[in-house]
């Protein structure tokens, strides 16, 4: 078996670059299609709450192109092998827990031509990050004054940060909480 933590054996699309492009509506659309597409797939293994949140949910935002979908699920242990044995079958990858390094979810990107298309988080029903997301969705859509101030953040971040996911995301984290806050 191979080192999942060594990085000359991962995909393409698992090391890109962050690039953010300019606010596209078809984001939006795209995510209500990968919403009802998810839903037809994993309501018969008892998933039937997917929200589509993140940067590509917000109107007028620069993003990345690839959009976020989370789920809510009763369990990670009945539900990850079912969903992944029907999500592979969509280009849907799982990434593991230990690579992941977040151990409250599940996480599958959708790949196409090598490139990240979307990310499906598993979040456990009760979990609060789940109101947390929605609640910094639902604020950004109704303030656009917010959008510009973390379009301007997003883009800094994306050139400190370019080849550097993590650390993309982490240099986000202030704003996004004192939003939530």
């Amino acid at each position: 078996m191979s080192n999942i933590h060594d990085e000359s054996t991962w995909p393409i699309w698992a090391t890109e670059e962050v690039e953010i492009e300019e606010p596209n509506q078809a984001w939006l659309e795209k995510g209500e299609r990968e919403k009802q597409l998810l839903l037809d797939l994993l309501d018969p293994i008892g998933i039937q709450e997917i929200e589509h949140y993140g940067s590509t949910s917000i109107p007028n935002l620069p993003s990345k192109p690839i959009i976020d979908l989370m789920a809510k699920v009763d369990s990670f242990k009945s539900l990850e092998d079912k969903a992944l044995s029907i999500l592979s079958n969509h280009n849907w990858h799982y990434v593991h827990p230990d690579l992941d390094q977040r151990p409250w979810q599940r996480f599958f990107v959708k790949v196409s031509n090598n490139k990240r298309e979307a990310h499906l988080h598993l979040l456990l029903k009760g979990d609060d990050r789940w109101d947390k997301q929605l609640l910094f969705r639902d604020r950004l859509r109704s303030n656009q004054d917010l959008v510009n101030e973390y379009a301007k953040l997003k883009r800094n971040s994306a050139v400190k940060f370019k080849n550097d996911r993590e650390q993309y995301t982490k240099s986000k984290t202030e704003f996004i909480n004192s939003i939530i806050n």
